[in-house]
Formats: structure tokens, C-alpha cells, sequence
């Protein structure tokens, strides 16, 4: 019976430390929202798509190819139907955001400068992305 309460401070524990991504997420996720875009609560995300999120998206580095991004607790995808497609890895980022905390961006991107470093795919190649398609079945040798 004690096990609710515990659990529920646990995840209480997890959002506060993914919570400086996810106020980021939530400013970029607002501003598109102020441009037409869209947001809705699916899981334990705050989702935001089309409108000035798919701007900011399609921005990124091979923004054209990204479906979403995730930043703590909110992703930013293209489209309802891109978020659709991507929910599954992006769930992993979150997992990620949470055992990370503040220092999962950074780590991120150490992380695919290593990789660049030693001649290997800086994106595909990430412990942060392989760990998230491999959790999505998808292939990491795209």
C-alpha cells in the first residue's frame, strides 16, 4: 500500500530534474504556439507541433529529416502525424531526460562530438540515439 506514495515522489523526483529541458521546451513549444502551432498532453509529454514548433524543427541541423526533438518533458514535432511516428523513441529521450537531468544536453552533445571525432556518424551513432532506436526497433545503420 505504501508503494503509490513512494512512486508518486519518485516521478515527482524525475520531472523536477528534467525540469531546466523541459522549461526550454515549454518556451520554444510557446512561441510556436503564438504561430499557429498546436500542443496537447500525451503520456508524460507535452507535445507541440505545426505552426512556429514545425518552423523551429525544420531549422535544426537536417531539420528537414527530423520528425521531433525532445527537451525534458515536452517534444517538439512537425506534425500530429510526425509525433505519431516518433513517440516511441522520443518516449526513450524522456526516460533519458530523467536519469540525466540537467546534464543530459550537454552529455548529448559530447557525445556526438566523440563520435565525430573518431570518424563515426555524430547522430546515428550517439549512445543517446542507438539506445532510443534500439528501444523503437528501428535500425541505427541507416
Amino acid at each position: 500500500m505504501r508503494a503509490q506514495p513512494i512512486n508518486r515522489i519518485v516521478f515527482i523526483t524525475r520531472v523536477f530534474w528534467a525540469s531546466p529541458n523541459t522549461i526550454l521546451g515549454l518556451i520554444i513549444g510557446g512561441v510556436g504556439m503564438c504561430f499557429g502551432g498546436r500542443a496537447r498532453i500525451c503520456g508524460r509529454a507535452i507535445e507541440f507541433y505545426d505552426g512556429g514548433t514545425k518552423w523551429f524543427v525544420q531549422r535544426l541541423p537536417h531539420g528537414q529529416f527530423t520528425l521531433a526533438l525532445t527537451l525534458g518533458h515536452t517534444i517538439l514535432g512537425q506534425t500530429d502525424a510526425s509525433l505519431d511516428i516518433s513517440r516511441k523513441h522520443e518516449t526513450v529521450h524522456i526516460l533519458q531526460y530523467e536519469r540525466w537531468g540537467p546534464f543530459l544536453l550537454p552529455a548529448y552533445f559530447l557525445s556526438s562530438l566523440y563520435m565525430w571525432l573518431i570518424g563515426r556518424r555524430f547522430y546515428r551513432d550517439n549512445p543517446f540515439e542507438r539506445e532510443a532506436y534500439d528501444a523503437d526497433g528501428g535500425e541505427h545503420d541507416l
